[in-house]
């Protein structure tokens, strides 16, 4: 149990520092493949590093599946709201390996799901934040954790027709302007962190509606970026539509 409050504290931790992220869709012809949220903490462990090795914990290398802690978990977990429940059901395609060596000052953690369809992991950033409602001890949400906030966007994908598309939207005007001012403290934290997002396609890309977005050589993966805080602020920054060759 203390292998996941450490974990737990480490995603929130990892989510209210200087962070980069990088979305990840590996995409078969079929429309199958995987997605992976990847998270590498470099950076934030040079900082962190020592005081951690003060606390003699130990490296982690761990690979956690959400659909055997939440069976495992079960019993608490059918005493939260049906409303919480679901929101935990969401985690369970996902799995989570995550590394962390103070010694060495790395901390990663790559949440991924492999699917049938793309629309089967709709919203995995909001899995990745939800993944730190396993709190210490219990298995239970934890009260006014990162995890138990209500979602305030979400973001759907959708492949058809030779044509992917990534949408974001903001489902709680109210909740999102609320999230936004309590970020301004961390503002300064955030500046320089990044998120993004690499798509590898079956094949190379014929046009893309962004601009500024770069390809490997074969025109099969497509790779942009945006400021952390520029994507908090305008979830749609990262908007996209691809068309691939036929």
């Amino acid at each position: 149990m203390k292998k996941i409050q450490f974990w737990a504290c480490a995603i929130v931790l990892a989510l209210i520092s200087s962070c980069n992220f990088t979305e990840e869709i590996f995409l078969n012809e079929d429309g199958t493949g995987k997605l992976s949220i990847n998270f590498d903490g470099s950076e934030l462990m040079e900082m962190a590093g020592e005081e951690m090795k003060k606390s003699n914990e130990k490296p982690v290398d761990s690979l956690i599946s959400f659909k055997d802690l939440l069976e495992e978990k079960k019993d608490s977990i059918s005493q939260l709201s049906p409303e919480e429940q679901a929101k935990l059901k969401k985690l369970e395609p996902f799995k989570m390996h995550m590394v962390m060596n103070p010694e060495k000052k790395v901390m990663k953690f790559d949440l991924f799901s492999e699917f049938k369809k793309i629309e089967e992991v709709n919203d995995a950033f909001n899995a990745f934040q939800g993944a730190s409602s396993f709190g210490p001890g219990s298995g239970q949400e934890q009260p006014g954790g990162l995890g138990s906030e209500e979602p305030t966007t979400e973001v759907t994908y959708s492949y058809a027709k030779n044509t992917f598309n990534r949408k974001a939207k903001i489902i709680d005007q109210v909740l999102f302007q609320q999230s936004l001012d309590s970020m301004q403290g961390a503002e300064m934290f955030l500046s320089g962190s990044t998120y993004t997002l690499k798509y590898n396609f079956p094949r190379r890309v014929k046009s893309t509606n962004v601009e500024g977005a770069t390809f490997s050589a074969d025109g099969k993966t497509l790779f942009y970026e945006v400021g952390f805080m520029d994507l908090m602020k305008d979830p749609s920054s990262l908007d996209l539509e691809v068309e691939l060759e036929d």
